[in-house]
């Protein structure tokens, strides 16, 4: 090196493009200048050059990007960023503002009302007044319609409150039996204190397993039912468990009561207040029979179900402890009768936790059944009109199957009424039942152990005790069906 000579500067970054490879490409054939950068994968920004290198100003600025080139050479750095092309630009579009308002004069329409407005006009209103009196009129035609029995129809002939310590029994009757009550029922009803008594001004009736008292369930046992009160029927009051023959002592006992010949009524209302029991295949009810069964025997004077429910808990899908159920039965033959039932339930909740009010409003031309309210109706049926009958209701068949034969089904109740058979008296019963063979408990639900058509349907119940007591609660309170107070009115 001369004398002269000069350290090198560090390169800007215009000369590191220069240098680069992209930069010795400017002479390559089909380009005819240098290629404008218009954008690049590095950026060498003058802060982060050393401090030799950095243009006077160390503030960056973003390059300025042409509008629009077709080669190199008509590329201008001066040109603004990103500007507009002038073909494509659009004038604005002219303002509707009104410079001034409109005078009265410059409206004409104002002057005179064309005739079909005030006629649109009279006649909307005219059509808000007539759908107001139209549904005014439905409201007071519907509310009308609504049956009801007011207190000063009705006189109270019982208002059991259960206070006295014991049953009062000009009122009460029991029955002690072990034959099912026509259901095919798996208890025995009994005249202990175990299974029926007063506590806390409630009637408790309390379930207990026959094999706390009573040996040799299964198997070779002898048992008579002390105090049965169906005595015509001997297999009632004596039962032998056989396993040969599939025969076994009734594995729970329990208690049923009733008002049959000293309290009844035709026609009036039932209301009782109860909290039901928790516990699988157990059944309270609170139902209502004929005093004298003025058409024939069962189902011909028909039977009331105020109240039934099951014991299974709400997960069971056919209508848990979250359910309550009325029914009214009635036919001319026992294979030929008709079923209006109705239910209420509860979310979120069930039956066994709590106390609620069942009631029963009955008369000549409806019979209504409710839980706490009449809006949580769970039946509602009214005997009026062209089809309002029981029998007209029913639809049954000119003929049908009687055992063996063939038989005409004839109307019973022709000429006594629409609301035939339910225009006699009747009288109430209450019980708590386990299982049974008429079909409340649906074979194959639930885990249900015995099937209804088997003729070793208790036995297989009972073998299943393990499985179905472990759902019974320890505490009376939960497993009892426990009554605060029944009333009963007879309409005067």
């Amino acid at each position: 090196m001369g004398g002269n000579a000069t350290l090198s500067h560090s390169p800007s970054t215009n000369s590191f493009y220069k240098n680069s490879p992209a930069g010795q490409i400017t002479d390559s054939p089909g380009i005819g200048g240098p290629l404008p950068r218009i954008s690049s994968t590095h950026s060498f920004r003058a802060p982060f050059l050393s401090p030799t290198s950095r243009p006077t100003s160390s503030l960056w600025s973003p390059p300025a990007y042409p509008t629009q080139f077709t080669s190199p050479s008509n590329f201008d750095p001066s040109s603004p960023a990103l500007p507009l092309e002038a073909s494509k630009a659009k004038p604005p579009l002219p303002s509707t503002r009104l410079h001034v308002p409109l005078q009265k004069s410059e409206k004409p329409w104002l002057a005179k009302r064309e005739p079909r407005a005030c006629t649109s006009y009279f006649l909307t209103l005219l059509f808000i007044i007539i759908g107001i009196g139209a549904a005014g009129y439905i409201c007071f035609v519907g509310v009308k319609s609504v049956h009801l029995l007011s207190p000063s129809q009705l006189c109270i002939v019982l208002d059991e409150q259960f206070t006295s310590g014991s049953l009062d029994s000009s009122t009460w009757s029991q029955d002690v039996s072990l034959g099912g009550f026509g259901n095919g029922e798996f208890e025995m009803t009994t005249s202990s204190s175990d299974n029926l008594y007063l506590n806390n001004d409630q009637l408790y009736i309390y379930p207990t397993l026959t094999t706390d008292t009573v040996s040799n369930v299964l198997d070779g046992g002898n048992y008579t039912l002390s105090g049965c009160t169906d005595q015509g029927n001997n297999s009632a009051c004596t039962v032998v468990s056989n396993a040969q023959l599939g025969a076994v002592i009734n594995p729970v006992m329990s208690a049923r009561i009733n008002t049959q010949g000293k309290v009844n009524i035709t026609y009036g209302k039932v209301e009782f207040r109860a909290k039901l029991p928790r516990g699988d295949w157990l059944w309270p009810a609170v139902w209502m029979l004929p005093e004298t069964n003025a058409y024939g025997a069962w189902p011909l004077s028909g039977e009331i179900d105020i109240l039934e429910a099951r014991g299974n808990g709400p997960a069971y899908p056919a209508q848990g402890t979250n359910f309550v159920r009325s029914t009214l039965n009635y036919g001319p033959l026992p294979t030929v009768f008709n079923r209006i039932y109705g239910w209420y339930s509860v979310k979120r909740a069930s039956f066994d936790k709590g106390f609620h009010t069942y009631a029963m409003e009955w008369d000549d031309q409806f019979m209504r059944f409710y839980t706490d309210s009449r809006l949580h109706a769970m039946l509602d049926v009214q005997t009026t009109g062209k089809k309002g009958g029981f029998w007209e209701r029913a639809g049954f068949p000119e003929t049908a199957q009687n055992g063996t034969g063939k038989v005409v089904v004839n109307n019973p109740y022709a000429g006594q009424g629409k609301s035939a058979p339910f225009n006699q008296a009747f009288y109430l019963i209450i019980n708590l039942s386990a299982g049974g063979t008429s079909g409340w408990f649906p074979d194959n639900v639930g885990g249900k152990p015995w099937i209804d058509a088997s003729l070793t349907a208790m036995r297989d119940f009972a073998l299943a005790q393990d499985t179905w007591s472990a759902t019974w609660p320890s505490n009376p309170d939960d497993r009892a069906f426990r009554i605060d107070y029944v009333k009963m009115w007879q309409k005067c």
